[in-house]
């Protein structure tokens, strides 16, 4: 991605302006005008984006409105756009304060919690691998979530089988960048432990996140038997935010599920599963104390973005952050493995 310095393209700015709205967490239809006019004209060629910017003629394309089309013209005439200029000076900056979790962000190789527009995400598989790209990242995990969870368009096997092609051909295309999207899944755990996909399925898949979006409320006991059944006889390598906590934002709050979680971790380091950091500024999940219990416990940790959108990314420092504060050995997280020992110590 271009610098706040440096004139980009006008596909490049509106991507950028996006990209960094994403990062704030903004609102989505804010969003969804500049990566509309992005593909609008992504098939133009430049000549013909600089004649219609000079025509005044941006707008008769589908996807391209006012503003828009005043970001294409300015870049059009190889100037930085001034809502670029803006977003870059209000959104642009560091996530975390001084720096904080950018030694440890640098040795993570990729993210293992990400969605698409195929359930809940915003955007495309393919902009979530572009992205993924221009971070750094030489793999990301595409993990969509199962078909119990309705509310977030979960997929059902027939429609995983058809993603899984899909990311087949994204990593065909990227074929030569040096990154592989992984083919995953955010799976349900279901009350007995249970996970919300065949084993067939599951088996197909390089990566799987399991966690619990129903019955946060359980008796205590009863949550226990739940997450340990899941960690101890399904196929899962990640226990995905833990206490299901929210903290913050627009979904409000709401306090995390009660289970012991020592029982829960001791069988996660038992069983070789990892517990994910989820970098959500809304999640912040596990809370501080349970993160240093698993820690003590002697757990594997996955440190994740849990992206809905391609801005969100770039959360992973907020838990490289947390987990730098609480001590973890960087050799305990997975994600700064490279992709074969990934995918050996995941399909064990």
């Amino acid at each position: 991605m271009s610098g706040p310095d440096e004139a980009p393209t006008p596909v490049a700015a509106l991507r950028r302006i996006a990209f960094l709205l994403e990062r704030a967490r903004a609102d989505t239809y804010k969003v969804k005008a500049f990566r509309a006019a992005a593909a609008a004209i992504l098939p133009l060629s430049t000549d013909d984006v600089r004649r219609r910017a000079d025509d005044g003629t941006l707008t008769e394309l589908s996807g391209v409105g006012a503003s828009t089309a005043k970001v294409i013209t300015e870049a059009a005439r190889g100037e930085v756009p001034r809502r670029l200029q803006e977003t870059e000076a209000e959104h642009g900056r560091s996530l975390t304060a001084g720096g904080a979790g950018e030694r440890l962000r640098s040795s993570l190789r990729g993210d293992l919690h990400s969605h698409s527009d195929w359930s809940d995400g915003g955007s495309p598989i393919e902009e979530m691998a572009f992205t993924a790209i221009e971070l750094g990242h030489d793999y990301l995990v595409l993990t969509d979530h199962s078909p119990r969870l309705t509310v977030a368009n979960g997929l059902s096997a027939a429609r995983l089988e058809r993603q899984l092609g899909v990311v087949d051909a994204v990593n065909e295309h990227l074929a030569g960048h040096g990154f592989t999207l992984l083919k995953g899944i955010e799976v349900d755990i279901l009350d007995d432990g249970s996970l919300d996909q065949s084993d067939e399925m599951l088996a197909k898949l390089e990566l799987r996140v399991a966690s619990v979006h129903s019955k946060l409320k359980m008796d205590k006991d009863k949550m226990t038997t739940r997450m340990v059944n899941a960690v101890s006889a399904t196929r899962m390598n990640v226990l995905g935010h833990c206490t299901g906590r929210l903290v913050t934002g627009n979904r409000g709050t709401r306090p995390g599920s009660q289970f012991d979680a020592r029982k829960v971790f001791e069988a996660c380091a038992e069983h070789d599963v990892a517990v994910e950091i989820n970098s959500r500024p809304e999640r912040r999940d596990p809370p501080t104390k349970l993160l240093e219990l698993a820690r003590d416990v002697g757990c594997l940790f996955s440190i994740d973005s849990d992206a809905h959108a391609p801005g969100q990314l770039d959360f992973l420092v907020l838990g490289c952050e947390r987990a730098e504060a609480a001590g973890i050995e960087e050799e305990r997280i997975v994600n700064t493995w490279p992709r074969e020992r990934l995918l050996a110590w995941a399909n064990r």
